[in-house]
């Protein structure tokens, strides 16, 4: 129960260190934080790239609207 709860907490702290991407042999091996590895077809790296950077262009403006919505009703 202890180990589920501490995955838990760590899945809802984000994650300030990025992750690196190298080719090797024709696949992608992406390299995330705390000892994650992912070996990906070049189209699925894209695909996965693509996908990252239309989230975290998202998340970036949802920071951005709060900021504005907070300073709007102070």
């Amino acid at each position: 129960m202890a180990d589920r709860d501490n995955a838990r907490n760590t899945a809802l702290k984000p994650c300030e260190d990025a992750g690196s991407a190298t080719a090797e042999r024709g696949v992608v091996i992406l390299d995330g934080p705390d000892g994650v590895a992912v070996t990906m077809t070049p189209e699925a790296a894209i695909g996965t790239a693509d996908s990252l950077y239309a989230a975290a262009t998202l998340a970036k403006q949802n920071i951005i609207d709060s900021a504005v919505e907070g300073a709007d009703e102070g």
